[in-house]
């Protein structure tokens, strides 16, 4: 999908000193929130979120090439799920709150990922970016240290360190370090959570960010660290020269909590030329924002015969506090936060494929409280509605209930979840291009269709009935330096014993080979109390009793030398269930060669 590179960003309307007042101090201990009206903070910050309700969601997990990652754990709540080899996953019937709904990615080889919606009617989409968890700079515990980035963004160290339990940590220590720029068009889909945060008095805000800063700190074994309590670090963030017109000379600092989904308030950075620079003491994203107050509105667009449209993109955006954006999902309806009490322009767009100018503009609120409301999007010449339906199906002719279609239109995939073996997918096109592709995955059974091509019959295109006949019980892929993927569908095995005599340990191996010749051997030595969880690398040459691991040296000619694979070993099923790893990483070969790798393992236990 080609990406727009012209919505309207940030609009400078007001003095820059009004600004600075209005947005950059801390609120007062008054807790207004504007034209007089005291604001009202609850006991417990999650009480703004509402009850709790059910909703249905899709999304897709992408690289920053904008290709889709296979493998990615989803959580929602209690609720997991593995992206296929399209990088989709289909959540049905989640447990999230009326304002609030949290979705969590995360794969080894990428640092964690997440989005935030104010959930919708109908099936709820969203895009995760995920970030490489590549390593730019490397410190020692026990003395002071930096590392920086080529835009001047750094981060200083005073080399005290802690584990995850909270033991110190002594070594090396490999900083994972990405800066997020606003005036970058991909940030939107990187950004963690959404720009929904409890300021320090326990009030709901959302942010307008001037930058923002990931973090993460590995062990030389690649486990995750953080600061020692009672140390900080200073971080220099870079801040785009389109914003420094709007840029405070001091702004608060926000971090993510990863575990609660928003932002939370937590000290102030100075504007020292073009970086904001404060000092912190832990790590995950810290952010650089002026606050709002927020509230919920919905908007659902129709067209000049009342029908409802989907599959566009909407921008809101406040001249004081940027832009806001999200796509309509196959109810007419996206839904999301704004500032209150700001007038707003509102503006619809279809993909850029025909063009990135709006379809349709016009100003709306300002809004006091959660709204609701209708836009009617005029009839454009150049542009045609259309609507595809079709039936989906096994390859035993039984109707698809948990699957989904995904249709393909020049640069552009429009992806629609399948209840009930039927689909409805509607669109805007372009007069010149009248040909389009569908391929169906049925998500719980492993079965697709294949890529098929079609002509439009404006305005209604009812491609029948189509077959997921390509089925695939179990696989193991993988590739090497990004290369292509290597399939393993023959001669699979699968082994699980939770009581080695040969380790004093749970093992598991799996093996499989192809007819043209590429094999494939893993070994695992599980933790005796969890299976399921990470590990690293198993060195078969360096045998410690209490040592787990993984290794895959056989076929794949990896050295135990600089040896950075990380497993996830996802599902250890019964015996004629599922066993599911990925795992990724760097590594070198015999020859000191170094080389990456990427891989899934999706077999059935067979004892």
């Amino acid at each position: 999908m080609k990406r727009i590179s012209k919505f309207p960003k940030f609009s400078v309307l007001i003095l820059f000193s009004i600004l600075t007042f209005s947005s950059c101090l801390k609120d007062n201990d008054d807790n207004y929130s504007g034209g007089g009206q005291q604001e009202i903070i609850p006991d417990e910050f999650s009480e703004y979120f509402g009850n709790e309700i059910s909703r249905d969601f899709l999304g897709t997990i992408i690289d920053k090439n904008h290709h889709p990652i296979e493998g990615v754990l989803i959580t929602i709540g209690d609720d997991t799920a593995l992206t296929d080899s399209n990088g989709v996953f289909i959540i049905k019937d989640a447990t999230v709150n009326e304002r609030f709904g949290y979705i969590k990615a995360s794969k080894a080889g990428y640092i964690h990922g997440s989005r935030n919606v104010v959930p919708s009617d109908g099936t709820n989409k969203v895009t995760i970016m995920l970030l490489d968890a590549t390593v730019i700079g490397t410190v020692n515990s026990g003395a002071a240290g930096s590392v920086s980035l080529a835009n001047g963004s750094s981060v200083n160290f005073d080399g005290n360190f802690i584990k995850e339990d909270g033991s110190d940590y002594s070594g090396a220590v490999n900083v994972i370090v990405h800066h997020l720029d606003p005036a970058d068009d991909d940030m939107a889909l990187q950004r963690p959570g959404m720009l929904y945060a409890q300021n320090t008095d326990g009030a709901e805000r959302m942010l307008q960010t001037l930058g923002m800063l990931a973090v993460e700190l590995r062990g030389s074994s690649g486990e995750e660290l953080n600061l020692a309590e009672g140390s900080t670090s200073e971080i220099k963030m870079y801040v785009d020269p389109s914003l420094m017109p709007i840029a405070p000379a001091t702004i608060p600092l926000w971090y993510f909590d990863e575990t609660k989904g928003y932002w939370i308030e937590e000290g102030e950075a100075t504007l020292q030329g073009n970086m904001y620079v404060g000092t912190v003491a832990h790590f995950s994203f810290w952010n650089c924002d002026i606050p709002a107050n927020a509230i919920t509105l919905c908007v659902t667009a129709f067209d000049g015969d009342n029908n409802t449209l989907s599959n566009l993109y909407v921008s809101i955006t406040s001249a004081t506090f940027g832009a806001r954006n999200g796509y309509i999902n196959d109810s007419g309806e996206v839904c999301g936060f704004v500032p209150s009490g700001e007038t707003l322009e509102l503006a619809i767009y279809n993909y850029d494929y025909c063009g990135n100018e709006s379809l349709h503009s016009e100003i709306i609120g300002p809004f006091t409280s959660d709204s609701n409301i209708s836009v009617i999007v005029p009839d454009n010449p150049d542009i045609i509605a259309e609507t595809v339906v079709g039936n989906f199906n096994t390859c035993d002719d039984n109707a698809v209930t948990d699957g989904y279609v995904q249709l393909k239109y020049g640069s552009q995939t429009f992806t629609d979840i399948v209840n009930d073996g039927t689909f409805e997918i509607n669109l805007l096109r372009c007069e010149d291009d009248n040909t389009f592709k569908i391929k169906a995955s049925d998500y719980v059974n492993l079965q697709t269709t294949d890529s098929i091509s079609y002509t439009f019959t404006t305005p209604l295109t009812n491609i029948g009935t189509i077959s997921a006949c390509n089925t695939v019980t179990e696989f193991i892929q993988y590739s090497i330096d990004d290369g292509d993927l290597i399939y393993i569908l023959d001669n699979i095995s699968s082994q699980f014993d939770p009581n080695s005599p040969n380790y004093n340990a749970p093992i598991i191996t799996l093996s499989g080979s192809s007819n043209d010749g590429n094999c494939f051997y893993m070994f695992g030595k599980l933790n005796e109390t969890s299976y399921e969880g990470t590990y690293n690398n198993y060195d078969w040459n360096d045998i410690d009793d209490s040592d787990t691991g993984f290794n895959i040296q056989e076929c794949l000619e990896l050295s135990n030398t600089n040896n950075n694979v990380i497993y996830n070993l996802t599902s250890l099923g019964a015996v004629g269930e599922y066993i599911d790893i990925n795992f990724s990483g760097t590594y070198e070969d015999y020859d000191g060669i170094p080389h990456s790798v990427t891989g899934v393992v999706h077999v059935l236990r067979d004892n």
